[in-house]
């Protein structure tokens, strides 16, 4: 009898045996870590969902994107924290407070801001900061676009390289995939440093291609500032008028506060490249400025989640009005919850959002949103005929909330962002008058529920949506 088929057989069963064992306890453990890292209900039960039913795509899926916070990273990131020593804010500051407990540094006070809601004032602002630049330039960008205008920075800044200023330019391996190799050579032949922020591929342990660097900040000689949500590209900003140029915010900033964005490059500058820079000196007050500003990075090397606390609680606190400006609205449970509430008690809650957005996926998953909160009471605008890129929350007469996060899951959750909240009269005067351009340009969302094609779509959309 020719027992080599059975034992050949009985080998195959026991290979399938093995591989289904080894493949249940690694499904288990990457269950037991999706657990332990807390996310949102929706996320978790997305993933779930892929590597149950599709786990040869789901498994390998979670690997490489799966996870949102950096744990041994943020144990070992004092950088961005409040400075040992430094007393709690006044009992009388209750989201300074909030973030003191979290870790955020305490609000500045004595900084000069200057409002830049259009391209072409912006871009000057940039080129001024730059060109004045003796002794340093330190600069971290999502996007430098592969158009005139990236290149255009690209040259300024190899110009002040070449003159003797240190250059650093930080950029995100996926925002600025296009640019990030060839297109910088010329700043790194003048003798500038680039670093890329997490590669698409992360090797290294602890590393994951979805925690992407969003955030925005240029830092001239230690001392003046530009930051907010800009990115370094046509549609955002440049030297002359672009019909099609998207509707945003940055602002330019001396005081004490630009040491703090200092800390924050740094933090990420030695995350990318390795090299850790030494502790900026702090910047002392700008005679007669009055705003007060707190800086608020979040992101996966701060071990809580700092910016979508400090915004749950400013919605929570409101007493007459509640407005955001953000491209993409996709909130989580509570904060949608706390606008709804804040809605039906008849407070003024106003969302400002592009009619049409740049990410399709996103305009359907804030459908089901944008009708609770209509049904409240809440008022819903879309600009028209302009794509809305600008990140604003405003609550009562101030704080006002700037900076590079969206109101979506992934800039509350995911990605290294900054916010920037600010108190100043002159601002928030600068702010009324650009939010009344913009309902201006407005026409109310009309909440009217989907059809049964339209219901599928936005099911499918907002359970993709925290995973994209």
């Amino acid at each position: 009898m020719n027992w080599k088929p059975l034992l050949d057989g009985l080998a195959d069963l026991k290979a399938a045996h093995i591989y289904a064992v080894l493949g249940f306890l690694l499904g288990l453990l990457l269950t037991v870590r999706l657990l332990r890292d807390k996310e949102k209900s929706s996320v978790t039960f997305a993933w779930l969902l892929a590597m149950i039913f599709v786990p040869w795509v789901g498994v390998p899926l979670y690997l490489l994107l799966g996870g949102r916070k950096l744990h041994r990273r943020a144990r070992g990131k004092p950088v961005l924290l409040a400075e040992e020593g430094e007393s709690p804010a006044p009992e009388g500051v209750s989201i300074a407070r909030l973030l003191a407990v979290e870790g955020v540094p305490q609000p500045r006070h004595g900084n000069s801001v200057e409002w830049l809601d259009d391209g072409q004032a912006s871009w000057r602002h940039l080129v001024a900061l730059i060109a004045g630049a003796r002794t340093s330039l330190d600069v971290s960008l999502f996007i430098v676009g592969r158009d005139e205008v990236g290149g255009e920075l690209v040259r300024l800044l190899a110009e002040r390289a070449r003159a003797g200023v240190r250059v650093r330019l930080l950029v995100d391996a996926l925002g600025s995939l296009r640019t990030r190799g060839k297109f910088l050579d010329p700043l790194r032949q003048a003798g500038g440093r680039v670093g890329v922020f997490m590669p698409m591929l992360p090797l290294r342990p602890g590393r994951r291609a979805n925690l992407r660097n969003h955030r925005k900040l240029a830092v001239a000689d230690g001392c003046r500032a530009w930051a907010g949500g800009m990115n370094v590209a046509h549609e955002y900003l440049g030297p002359d008028v672009f019909k099609e140029r998207w509707i945003d915010l940055a602002v330019g900033l001396q005081g004490p506060v630009v040491a703090d964005l200092l800390r924050v490059f740094a933090s990420d500058w030695a995350f990318a490249t390795r090299e850790v820079l030494e502790p900026p000196a702090d910047t002392p007050r700008v005679p007669g400025a009055e705003a007060a500003m707190q800086l608020v990075p979040c992101g996966p090397d701060v071990p809580l989640d700092p910016l979508s606390d400090a915004l749950f609680s400013l919605v929570s606190q409101a007493r007459r009005r509640v407005v955001i400006v953000t491209p993409y609205f996709v909130p989580d449970d509570a904060l949608q919850r706390a606008l709804v509430l804040q809605a039906r008690m008849g407070r003024e809650v106003l969302v400002l959002l592009p009619a049409k957005s740049n990410h399709g996926l996103a305009d359907v998953a804030r459908r089901p949103f944008v009708r609770e909160l209509v049904a409240a009471g809440a008022r819903v605008m879309l600009v028209q005929n302009h794509m809305v890129h600008a990140k604003f929350v405003l609550v009562d007469d101030g704080p006002l909330l700037l900076g590079s996060a969206n109101v979506d899951l992934r800039s509350l959750y995911l990605n290294f962002e900054l916010g920037m909240l600010v108190e100043d009269p002159a601002t928030l005067a600068r702010a009324e008058a650009w939010l009344a351009r913009l309902q201006r340009m407005s026409l109310p969302a009309d909440g009217k529920p989907p059809g049964l094609s339209g219901a599928w779509l936005e099911d499918g959309a907002r359970l993709l949506a925290p995973m994209l």
